[in-house]
């Protein structure tokens, strides 16, 4: 398991384009990929549990993958949180 916290560049906060990329790049890895938030937990996979979770610049999240590309699905994943706008 890999994890890395990141702060929030995301613009467009809870809008539904920026978090449906956001699914289509956790969906591209093996690995389960998960964002935490808090006490919420969610599947990066998941678009009902990603429009959950409402996103905002400067809002720090932590994502964890577990699986054969754990490395590779943090590091995009992370890489389009702090950089999509």
């Amino acid at each position: 398991m890999l994890e890395r916290t990141v702060t929030v560049s995301m613009t467009g906060e809870s809008e539904e384009r920026p978090v449906a990329v956001l699914v289509q790049i956790a969906s591209q890895f093996e690995s389960r990929v998960h964002l935490v938030s808090g006490d919420k937990r969610i599947n990066a996979k998941s678009i009902m549990g990603m429009m959950s979770l409402d996103l905002a610049a400067g809002e720090k999240i932590t994502v964890v993958a577990d699986g054969a590309d754990e490395a590779q699905a943090v590091e995009k994943i992370a890489e389009y949180l702090v950089s999509a706008k």
